[in-house]
């Protein structure tokens, strides 16, 4: 009867970071990931090497061996792009930045482009991971997946407290 007086909580959201299959992080192959220790978020089986932003947000970090970059949300959420399962081991090779630290990007914006044969060839997993590594200052973080994913598309629900 006094829905009206009840605070409604905002919710954002997150695309998908590159198409292909999407599954839920505790199904990851790595344990840091699978533990949720860095965060919630959702992990996509690449089909491409087309790696774009989930938000549109800031360029807040970019390893020096471009397998992982980090984004700050024009709202406030902090997102790890990782991709691949110890893909730092390849020290670069495979992977190319269309982003630097600083830069301002849009959902869907191109960031990294990885070789996933290349990946494949050297012998890792090369699932993408997408963490909302300050997970703790929202009510919740939740994926759709399991699902077929599209670059661009939402994939994760971040809710506000």
């Amino acid at each position: 009867m006094f829905n009206f007086l009840k605070k409604k909580v905002a919710a954002h959201t997150l695309a998908s970071p590159c198409n292909g299959n999407a599954v839920k992080m505790t199904e990851v192959n790595d344990p840091t990931f699978s533990a949720e220790m860095l965060g919630k978020g959702a992990a996509v089986v690449p089909a491409d090497g087309k790696i774009v932003s989930p938000c549109d947000g800031t360029i807040t970090m970019l390893f020096n061996t471009l397998h992982a970059v980090g984004i700050t949300s024009a709202d406030g959420i902090e997102v790890l792009l990782h991709v691949g399962i110890d893909t730092v081991n390849l020290k670069g090779n495979g992977f190319t930045a269309h982003v630097k630290q600083g830069d301002m990007v849009k959902r869907g914006d191109l960031l990294l482009t990885a070789d996933l044969d290349a990946i494949k060839a050297a012998g890792y997993d090369p699932t993408v991971m997408m963490v909302v590594t300050n997970t703790g200052d929202f009510a919740s973080v939740e994926s759709s997946a399991p699902c077929t994913a599209v670059a661009g598309n939402d994939l994760v629900t971040v809710k506000e407290k």
